[in-house]
């Protein structure tokens, strides 16, 4: 190859001298034509067959000033030489480049915009949530700042973070599972004598005798003011329980659609986005079955299995059929939520069960009725249906009454006198009024004492 690129220098050299003898005035008008152009380059190219005869039709039209040696001259800048290979047979092209100015250099940035710069991500990298519309002091707020505290400080994927925020608030709420627990056992414990109060009250009720039937309602609340029971405290834990599930529930749906991207590869085992709906249906599937035995085995306020159930008992334990379509299209973190709350009801409802837990936390020892020392019998769905309607129109019918005798009450007090008699008794008699008050009386008689009395002289 450098044999070559040696042979093909001399030959041009030789070639420039016998054109630059021979062709003036060609190369002269070249000159001029060429003075316009900006860039020129110098094409070389080898072949093994036709090299000189290309070379000789190149010298010819170009002129001696614009070639080039075989090496850049001082004139030419390496860097404006650039060195392509081809495919084909021929031998490396050398160009001439016209390199673009050298840009100026970039401006440092303040140092406010380098503070703003770094306060875009937290320190686990990511977009913190107040700047894409997240966290805030309401309920919901709350609970996606402790989440992204617990995911952004320890580091935790966010299926451990929703399970270890969901622990903490069960544990929060646990003494009042322990205030409902005692309260649903003395009221299982005293539940015959509850139960013949309770009739007796329905069946005054049902008559229209409302001061028996309120007589036998202070009966009962003084008996369960001396047992300490009371109906409202099983309903303790739901109602503290109801505001933390919605605020969880409100704010794992907005991050899941915000989206959090983190959230995106979040998941554990099989649903490992948790912005999207299960594509298994696995995870729907679990929460309602859980739910179902959290509702079966004991709630956190009371058995289903108490009598004082009765018709409710039917109504949840449908629960979790009616909601399990609308759980299916839920995003995987609520879902994740919720399946972590039931395992904490059953794990709280198993504990309870243990005698000497129920002895630390002074619950009472449930005592078994059996089904016949029991007043109310039970009732299956249909009679018990039957029995709810019963006493709802027995009472509607009760209410009619009591409307209907304040109306005629009021009309009585307000209106005019009714007449109850035959004659005015304000008003003196007349002899009309006599007759018609003993007509079997003589008619002679009538007229011998309507004559005046004699004068006696």
């Amino acid at each position: 190859m450098l044999a070559k690129r040696m042979q093909l220098w001399r030959s041009t050299h030789a070639a420039l001298a016998m054109s630059a003898t021979s062709n003036k005035g060609a190369t002269q008008m070249l000159q001029s034509q060429c003075s316009t152009r900006r860039d020129m380059h110098l094409i070389t190219t080898t072949s093994s067959s036709s090299w000189s005869t290309q070379l000789h039709r190149r010298v010819a039209l170009v002129p001696p000033k614009t070639l080039l040696p075989l090496f850049a001259s001082a004139s030419v800048s390496p860097g404006a030489l650039r060195f392509a290979s081809s495919s084909s047979t021929e031998g490396p092209v050398k160009e001439l480049v016209d390199l673009p100015a050298i840009p100026e250099a970039p401006i440092v940035p303040a140092t406010e915009n380098l503070l703003d710069a770094a306060n875009l991500v937290n320190a686990s990298g990511e977009v913190p949530f107040a700047s894409i519309g997240l966290g805030g002091w309401s309920p919901v707020g709350m609970v996606q700042q402790c989440m992204e505290f617990l995911h952004c400080t320890w580091d935790i994927p966010w299926w451990g973070t929703i399970a270890i925020g969901t622990i903490c608030v069960r544990t929060l709420i646990f003494p009042l599972v322990i205030l409902a627990q005692r309260n649903s056992a003395r009221m299982s414990n005293n539940m015959p004598q509850m139960q013949v109060l309770q009739l007796k009250m329905t069946e005054a009720r049902q008559s229209g005798n409302a001061i028996e039937s309120a007589r036998y309602a202070q009966e009962m609340m003084l008996f369960m003011r001396e047992k300490g029971v009371n109906p409202l405290k099983n309903m303790i834990v739901p109602l503290a329980q109801a505001p933390l599930f919605l605020s969880f529930f409100m704010g794992l749906r907005q991050m899941a659609n915000t989206p959090v991207e983190s959230m995106r590869d979040g998941g554990l085992f099989w649903f490992t986005d948790l912005t999207m709906a299960d594509p298994f249906y696995l995870l729907p599937v679990i929460t309602s079955a859980t739910l179902y035995l959290t509702i079966e085995l004991g709630t956190d306020s009371a058995r289903l299995s108490a009598a004082n159930m009765n018709t409710m008992k039917y109504v949840l334990r449908a629960l979790p059929i009616v909601i399990f379509p609308f759980t299916m299209n839920f995003p995987a973190a609520i879902l994740t939520y919720w399946a972590c709350s039931n395992f904490i009801s059953l794990g709280q409802v198993a504990l309870l069960r243990i005698p000497a837990v129920r002895d630390y936390f002074k619950i009472d020892k449930m005592l078994v009725h059996a089904p016949s020392s029991l007043p109310a019998k039970k009732k299956g769905f249909v009679g018990g249906m039957k029995e709810s309607w019963d006493n709802m129109k027995i009472s509607k019918e009760i209410e009619e009454r009591q409307r209907l005798d304040e109306i005629r009450f009021a009309k009585a007090g307000k209106g005019p006198l009714v007449k109850t008699f035959k004659y005015d008794p304000t008003k003196p008699q007349t002899a009309a009024n006599n007759t018609s008050a003993n007509p079997a009386q003589n008619p002679t008689q009538i007229i011998g004492n309507l004559k005046p009395p004699s004068k006696q002289h």
